[in-house]
C-alpha cells in the first residue's frame, strides 16, 4: 500500500469516525446527500448463512473491475456489556489489502433498527470519496427494520439450505423487502428444495411489485455465483433506478434521517439529564424533552442543514 493510498485511506477513517459519533446537533450541522452517487445495496440474512463471505466474493468481483467498494458491516451491540462482536469480519480480511476496497464495522449502538447511527452520513462520506458501490451488511434478519431497504438501491436476503424453519418463521415483510434472493451454501443437500421454495415466492411477488426477485445460487467457500449475484445487482439496479424511483427514495431517506435525529436527541438527553428528567412530572418530562429538541435545531441554525 502506498503513501497515497495509505492518506486517503487515513482520511476516510477519521471522517467515518467523526460522522458515526456525531451528536445530532453535529449532524444537523452538516450536508448530506440522500439520492446518492453509489450504488447502495443492502445485505441481510440470519446468522450463519455466510453474508460476510459472500460480501467478501462480491467486493473481489467489482474491485477487479477497478470499481472502489466500501463496506459498512453493523455488528450488533450487546445490551449488557455495550460491547459489540467483530468477529465476522475476519471471513473479509483475505481482500481487505485490495486498495480499490474499505471496510469499517460499526456497532448498533443505540439505534434500535438493527443499523447504526447516521447509517446515511457514512454513506455519503463513502460517496464524497467517490466510491462506487458501497454494500450495508446488517446485522441479520430479525434485527433489521424494513427502514433498512428504503436506505439502499438493491435490498438483497441471503439464505442457506438450513433455513427452511426461518423461512417459516420468517414475517411476511423480510421476504417481501428482498430485491434479489440468494441461497448460500449451495453446495449442500437441499439447496434445490430452497430455491424451488424462494421462486414461487418471487413469482407471486412478481404479481403484485412487478418486479420478480431472482435467485441466486452462491457458495463462499466454493467461489461460485458472485458473478450472477453481481450482474443481478446490476439488472436490477437499471430495471428500477428510474428519476421517479430515485426521487421517492430521496424523500424517504431524508425522513428516516429526520426521524432518527430526533430518537438520538431524546437518547443524549435522557443520558445527560436522567435525574431530573425522572424527578419531573411524565407531563414535564415531555416538555423538557421536546425543548431540548427545539434548542437542538435552534442551535444548529446559520449553519449548512440537512
Amino acid at each position: 500500500m502506498n503513501g497515497e493510498s495509505f492518506a486517503w485511506r487515513r482520511k476516510l477513517a477519521r471522517e467515518l469516525t467523526e460522522r458515526a459519533g456525531a451528536t445530532a446537533r453535529e449532524v444537523l450541522a452538516a450536508s448530506i446527500s440522500f439520492s446518492g452517487a453509489a450504488r447502495r445495496i443492502g445485505i441481510t440474512g440470519p446468522p450463519g448463512a455466510g453474508k460476510s463471505s459472500l460480501i467478501a466474493l462480491l467486493a473481489k468481483q467489482w474491485s477487479e473491475q477497478a470499481s472502489k467498494v466500501g463496506i459498512i458491516a453493523i455488528d450488533p451491540t450487546s445490551p449488557l456489556s455495550g460491547g459489540s462482536l467483530l468477529g465476522d469480519r475476519i471471513r473479509i480480511d483475505e481482500v481487505a489489502a485490495n486498495p480499490n476496497l474499505f471496510i469499517r464495522s460499526l456497532p448498533s449502538g443505540s439505534a434500535s433498527d438493527g443499523l447504526c447511527p447516521n447509517i446515511l452520513g457514512l454513506f455519503d462520506a463513502f460517496e464524497q470519496a467517490r466510491f462506487d458501490y458501497v454494500i450495508l451488511e446488517t446485522v441479520g434478519v430479525g434485527q433489521v427494520s424494513y427502514q433498512a431497504k428504503l436506505l439502499v438501491d438493491t435490498f438483497v436476503l441471503v439464505l442457506v439450505p438450513e433455513s427452511g424453519d426461518t423461512i417459516q418463521a420468517m414475517k411476511a415483510g423480510v421476504l417481501e423487502m428482498a430485491d434479489i434472493f440468494v441461497v448460500n451454501k449451495a453446495d449442500l443437500p437441499a439447496s434445490a428444495k430452497l430455491a424451488s421454495e424462494l421462486r414461487s415466492i418471487a413469482e407471486w411477488r412478481g404479481q403484485s411489485h412487478g418486479w420478480v426477485p431472482p435467485v441466486i445460487l452462491t457458495s463462499a467457500t466454493k467461489k461460485f455465483g458472485a458473478t450472477e449475484l453481481a450482474d443481478a445487482i446490476e439488472v436490477h439496479g437499471n430495471a428500477v433506478l428510474t428519476n421517479e424511483r430515485i426521487a421517492d427514495l430521496a424523500i424517504a431517506r431524508r425522513e428516516y434521517h429526520l426521524r432518527s435525529l430526533v430518537v438520538r436527541q431524546i437518547d443524549e438527553m435522557l443520558a445527560s439529564r436522567r435525574v431530573e428528567i425522572q424527578q419531573a412530572t411524565l407531563s414535564d418530562s415531555f416538555h423538557m424533552l421536546v425543548a431540548g429538541i427545539n434548542n437542538c435545531v435552534s442551535r444548529s441554525s446559520g449553519k449548512r442543514r440537512v
